[in-house]
């Protein structure tokens, strides 16, 4: 079957199986979705200087994001009328409300950077080599998504930076070949910042 010879099925599933020991043993051992890290590493690659704890960093960063936004869920209204006072009021009135969201907010800036010297890193040591292309594109997933959740978050606060900075993103994106407007719109929900922007960047 070709499929099963091609290098993206080999990278995913990188034994085949025959029913032998061995090779379950191996399909097992090497299964990125059962073993996020190899069964065997030298000490090297164990070392902390090597990875600098990058991955591990930018987990614990998406449960501080989880945690502080399951909270500020709590006290904020995707409203256009009242979300830059519920924003002042997270700052002023509600108690430790300014707490949350500067570890929300600085939790966000840190995933981005996190992650980014995570894929760099792998980059430069050659990790996204064969056979584990597959986590090479998981990374660059988790990367464009991180990016992604980051630029939604950048509304909220409904200011005046916030909305000037999401019209010139989205207006960015009616470059894009083909797509242009329609992908402009799919985003905001309309042709302006404006009451679906913000519930469509909240959700």
């Amino acid at each position: 079957m070709p499929l099963r010879r091609s290098n993206l099925w080999q990278s995913i599933f990188r034994h085949s199986y025959d029913g032998a020991r061995r090779t379950r043993y191996l399909q097992t051992a090497a299964n990125v979705f059962l073993h996020l890290h190899p069964v065997r590493l030298s000490p090297a690659a164990v070392r902390f200087g090597y990875s600098w704890g990058l991955g591990g960093l930018s987990f614990l960063l998406f449960i501080f994001l989880t945690i502080s936004g399951v909270f500020l869920m709590f006290y904020y209204v995707p409203d256009s009328r009242r979300a830059y006072d519920d924003i002042k009021d997270l700052g002023f009135v509600v108690p430790y409300g300014q707490f949350l969201r500067n570890l929300h907010r600085w939790a966000g800036h840190a995933m981005v950077i996190t992650v980014w010297l995570h894929m760099l890193r792998v980059f430069l040591t050659g990790a996204y080599k064969k056979p584990r292309e597959f986590n090479w594109v998981l990374g660059v997933a988790s990367l464009v998504l991180t990016l992604l959740l980051s630029f939604s978050g950048y509304l909220l606060p409904w200011d005046q930076i916030a909305f000037w900075a999401i019209t010139v993103g989205t207006n960015m994106a009616t470059a894009t070949p083909v797509l242009g407007n329609s992908l402009q719109v799919l985003i905001l929900g309309g042709n302006r910042v404006g009451q679906n922007a913000l519930l469509r960047f909240y959700v």
